[in-house]
């Protein structure tokens, strides 16, 4: 139990330094922006308790929003991203289920499981934080270009993270 909580922590603070010092500073156009601290989310156990994710997920993004300078919106878009992560595993569940330990990764679950589970995951995020950030539907489709690119743009950094990690 002490090594999962070290090795999380580590894992968490880790993503919040890379997005700070790096990421944060990658835009192109305006359009892609990559959040790679949503990993943490997506690298969670499957079997945690629903409260505990949205608390995980919320004290992880008002960190983030303390640093970055985003009053709620991190915050919003991991709960969110919590929020819907139960439910996204269990509609791409695998036919015998999770077994109770598992963490959702590539070498568990294979390729194209993790690709679908990681990318519907940054996608909710994605659509609730730049909503959030604009928070208006006058620029509706503009901003529906930026979700998409930047969560293609995440998801690929997502995958190569996941690559290095084993």
């Amino acid at each position: 139990m002490i090594n999962q909580i070290i090795r999380y922590t580590t894992i968490y603070a880790v993503l919040v330094l890379l997005q700070i010092l790096l990421f944060n500073n990658i835009q192109f156009s305006g359009y892609i922006n990559p959040y790679v601290y949503i990993l943490f989310i997506i690298l969670l156990p499957v079997n945690i308790a629903g409260w505990f994710l949205l608390f995980i997920g919320f004290f992880s993004g008002l960190i983030l929003d303390l640093f970055l300078n985003t009053p709620g919106m991190h915050a919003g878009a991991t709960v969110a991203a919590s929020f819907f992560r139960p439910l996204i595993l269990r509609s791409i569940s695998p036919r015998d289920g999770y077994n109770p330990d598992a963490e959702p990764s590539m070498a568990l679950f294979g390729f194209r499981w993790f690709l679908i589970y990681s990318l519907l995951v940054i996608l909710v995020h994605h659509l609730f934080l730049f909503y959030l950030e604009v928070f208006s539907l006058a620029s509706f489709f503009k901003t529906f270009i930026k979700v998409i690119l930047s969560t293609l743009f995440t998801t690929i950094f997502v995958l190569i993270a996941e690559y290095l990690r084993k």
